[in-house]
């Protein structure tokens, strides 16, 4: 191939990139050109929405099959451990596989801790328990990162990997966690109706749906500010190119070490919201599965992307159960709707501008190399 010829391609490549960007960009700059009222209304409305969903319960979304507020639940602690496992993924670009083991460690800590016979045990135990949740779970993300996150792509994947698999079998082998029996009598959250009856009851889910959802609207804000900050900017540099960002003086694995803690403190929170609904928990509630599930909302909805990775979260937590009469075969359909999506869409459904672009110039080099 002549110089000419090169330059040729390489004018194509940047316009196709330009395209691209364009694609990714225009939605957004659509919004970011409304004026702030506007948008302040139309956010507004749509959070009234969300509140309003399990008492509307529309037929379209409904679940004839199962407890809609109940879906809905669930479809919140996804959300929650998406985010958290976002800033791992998406944000410092690490593969982690076994996320669950933070799960089980939050909804395992209020368990303990908040069970009539702990010390701990208070008029109001979750609230207590919940600080010491994600606390342990920030130091179960410091103890696993700190002798792994030397290592990269599949050897770190692997260590993960069984890393959540210690954790359910650590609870299996344990008589203080209950063992295979599990653990009864978890925490609800604090709160009482005009009539005297517990807020957060066995029989109706909406106010741990409506807790859930405060709760992701505090994570996206929270998500939305550290990635803007200096730990933010070192993150994305170090999913672009960490012997770069090393050369440029960030310090990767203290960055690397804060990402996993993070991202370990969120999915501690999740776990003790779905405990404190739950009322019991055993290990069988933290099969791998489930990380492989956060990783697909990740993914599928666009890594590095808070609302990307929302929406990812509720077609991974919700398809399944509205499709439910479909029996087995509904994961059938579920996995085969990944792959297509992996093929067709590989930058997932609302991918970050600079996801997208990195994944573009990706293509953009291999499909370069090939016609070279």
């Amino acid at each position: 191939m002549t110089i000419s010829d090169r330059l040729g391609l390489a004018d194509r490549l940047r316009a196709l990139d330009d395209r691209r960007v364009q694609l990714v960009t225009r939605p957004r700059q659509w919004w970011n050109g409304l004026p702030k009222p506007v948008q302040w209304v139309a956010f507004g409305a749509f959070a009234v929405l969300l509140v309003l969903l399990p008492i509307l319960d529309p037929p379209i979304l409904s679940t004839p099959d199962s407890d809609f507020p109940t879906v809905l639940f669930i479809v919140g602690v996804y959300c929650l451990a998406a985010l958290g496992l976002n800033i791992v993924v998406g944000l410092a670009g690490l593969l982690d596989l076994g996320y669950v083991g933070f799960y089980a460690v939050g909804a395992y800590s209020v368990a303990v801790f908040g069970s009539p016979s702990s010390q701990l045990a208070t008029a109001y135990p979750w609230l207590v328990c919940v600080p010491i949740a994600i606390a342990l779970a920030m130091v179960a993300g410091v103890v696993l990162g700190a002798p792994t996150l030397r290592l990269r792509g599949d050897y770190l994947a692997i260590v993960t990997l069984g890393f959540g698999e210690i954790v359910r079998l650590t609870a299996l082998n344990s008589g203080v966690l209950g063992g295979a029996a599990g653990i009864s009598d978890v925490p609800a959250p604090p709160g009482e109706l005009a009539d005297g009856s517990r807020l957060f009851g066995v029989i109706d889910a909406k106010p741990y749906y409506w807790l859930a959802l405060g709760l992701i609207f505090v994570i996206v804000a929270a998500s939305r500010n550290l990635e803007r900050s200096r730990v933010g900017r070192a993150w994305l540099a170090i999913r672009e190119d960490e012997d770069a960002a090393e050369l440029m003086g960030v310090p990767t694995f203290k960055f690397k070490l804060w990402a996993f803690a993070m991202g370990a403190a969120v999915g501690g929170l999740a776990g003790a919201v779905f405990a404190g609904q739950q009322g019991f928990i055993n290990p069988e509630s933290f099969i791998i599965q489930l990380s492989i599930l956060f990783l697909a909302a990740v993914v599928v909805g666009g890594a590095g992307n808070r609302l990307g990775v929302v929406v990812g979260a509720i077609l991974v937590a919700y398809l399944p159960e509205r499709f439910r009469e479909l029996a087995e075969y509904r994961i059938l359909v579920f996995g085969l709707a990944l792959i297509v999506m992996s093929v067709f869409r590989p930058q997932g459904l609302l991918p970050s501008r600079r996801r997208a672009v990195e994944l573009a110039a990706r293509q953009d080099q291999v499909e370069a190399g090939v016609n070279v």
